[in-house]
């Protein structure tokens, strides 16, 4: 059986999962040579290891400096990784991402104002896209006119990923950022403003700067984790809110449910589906042996539709607590960006609930998911409401 060109083409995987979970908990597939790991245990522990489930890639054996992602947060281990990450930590704090809410809140609404008057959208294209990409396009001081650009290389590189190795397509997008990020690097390292870029360059790890190549992969990684996943997380709540009965209703009634209700959206939607880990040893996942050296697939997805961690895993109820899933990893890998990307969230679902009376998806239409084994969620989500 080959996962990787099964479970991307399903928009609905979970059934799949489940029988996963209690037929086959740790598969190898050997297409592709990777273990796959389904249930919640085995996940957590997979993405809390690191010493043993290593995030290096090439087989953990030295970066590849032709990738760009290589000197990045999700492919280094301790202790280079602890360092990278406290350099660019100050920019997530609570207290940085809550100072972001009155600029979000205006972007949300100048795209309902294009909107508004319309009674209907496609979310992803008019809403969903364009929200992230502007806040980190700000954060990062990437020019407005260079936004469409970004998003391109972003869906591409998270794109075309059933093999586990590079494509044609996502090396050329690769290509493109790293030449667009050192041109920007270097005009920052001429005339640095208030930006990210700017802060990480001036930055020190032990008294020296970031490499050119951990600049870069910092550059790459913002981008795409800053607007794959809140672009999908508020595709996926819209989907999920339309589709259970009563939900919008009670959510406008109940202001205090939504960060609940997003909790439970990450959960039963996961907006990151799959991370790929290495062995550094033999080891023994849920009672299989795995040789040192094997390339793992840790399914988030499967993982938090885990009934024996979830009771009524398949059911979306704003009244799961706790709710310990595991949408934004786990350990030392826990996301960076989760502060802002629920504050995005909270803010953006807060104004459509608002603003968009009688919101609902379109009759008819129909849903496909965009092609990754990494990320999920609906490649469009047209919806309308009752215009003012």
């Amino acid at each position: 059986m080959s996962l990787v060109s099964e479970l991307p083409a399903r928009f609905d995987p979970f059934p799949l999962y489940r029988e996963l979970r209690e037929d086959s908990p740790v598969l190898f597939d050997a297409a592709q040579g990777v273990w796959h790991l389904f249930r919640y245990d085995d996940v957590q522990r997979a993405l809390s290891e690191h010493a043993v489930f290593s995030s290096r890639m090439r087989g953990g054996r030295e970066p590849d400096q032709d990738h760009l992602f290589a000197s990045s947060l999700i492919s280094t281990d301790p202790p280079r990784h602890r360092q990278l990450r406290s350099l660019v930590s100050e920019a997530f704090t609570p207290r940085a991402v809550a100072a972001l809410e009155p600029r979000i809140s205006e972007i949300v609404e100048e795209l309902l104002d294009r909107v508004g008057a319309t009674g209907s959208m496609d979310l992803i294209d008019d809403f969903a896209y364009p929200l992230p990409v502007i806040v980190i396009a700000e954060l990062m001081g990437i020019p407005a006119e260079d936004r469409d650009r970004f998003k391109r290389w972003s869906d591409t590189v998270v794109s075309q990923v059933r093999d586990y190795e590079d494509s044609p397509g996502r090396t050329a997008a690769q290509q493109e950022m790293a030449e667009y990020f050192f041109a920007m690097i270097e005009r920052r390292r001429r005339d640095p403003g208030e930006d990210l870029i700017s802060r990480l360059l001036a930055a020190q790890v032990d008294g020296e700067h970031l490499s050119v190549m951990e600049l870069l992969g910092f550059c790459a990684l913002l981008l795409v984790a800053g607007n794959e996943t809140t672009t999908n997380l508020l595709g996926n709540a819209v989907l999920t809110f339309a589709e259970w009965p009563g939900t919008i209703d009670r959510l406008r009634a109940e202001s205090g449910a939504l960060p609940s209700a997003i909790e439970e959206v990450l959960r039963f939607r996961s907006p990151v589906q799959s991370m790929f880990r290495v062995t550094t040893q033999d080891t023994v996942v849920g009672g299989t042996a795995i040789p040192a050296g094997s390339r793992l697939a840790a399914w988030i997805g499967s993982a938090n539709r885990d009934g024996r961690q979830f009771p009524d895993p398949d059911a979306f109820t704003l009244e799961r607590h706790p709710n310990r899933h595991l949408a934004f990893g786990q350990g030392i890998h826990f996301c960076l960006g989760a502060p802002l990307a629920r504050l995005e969230a909270r803010v953006a679902l807060s104004a459509l609930l608002a603003r968009l009376p009688g919101l609902s998806l379109a009759p008819g239409a129909p849903l496909e998911r965009i092609d990754s084994t990494i990320i999920f969620g609906p490649r469009q989500l047209p919806v309308h409401w009752q215009p003012a």
